[in-house]
């Protein structure tokens, strides 16, 4: 059992896995998400300060959401952050497309593939073909 002090408020929690944060704070954080997503539904238009001003949370916390693919905004919406590969704006994740694409290739090339066994020379049925001679 490790207990550690929650990242927030400091409180002392049994720790089991994920954010370093105890039970309090992450169900502060889940309602905190409801109101964001209530507030995007309401206003698809708002940019990122907006949203934060709107529902009083913190910009880091926000592009966090996004980047877990917990908030996904639409092509024509002003909300955007960067690829972490390539710097291109992208609406949710970590990648844009290309880079999806590049960093799926790069390990499907990465995997070694089973080479086919090798075909063994076929042996002629009558043994040896060699030419043989009658007394």
């Amino acid at each position: 059992m490790d207990v550690k002090n929650c990242r927030k408020c400091g409180k002392l929690f049994n720790y089991i896995g994920g954010m370093p944060i105890c039970p309090a704070c992450k169900e502060a954080a889940e309602k905190k998400f409801e109101e964001v997503k209530t507030f995007i539904r309401e206003n698809p238009r708002a940019s990122i300060p907006e949203i934060c001003e709107g529902c009083d949370v913190d910009t880091n916390q926000l592009q966090q959401w996004i980047r877990e693919e917990r908030l996904v905004f639409s092509d024509d919406s002003p909300v955007g952050i960067p690829c972490e590969k390539c710097g291109t704006m992208i609406h949710s994740g970590k990648y844009c497309e290309k880079c999806k694409a590049d960093l799926a290739n790069g390990l499907n090339a990465s995997i070694a593939r089973p080479e086919a066994p090798k075909a063994e020379p076929k042996k002629d049925p009558r043994g040896n073909p060699a030419m043989r001679f009658l007394k």
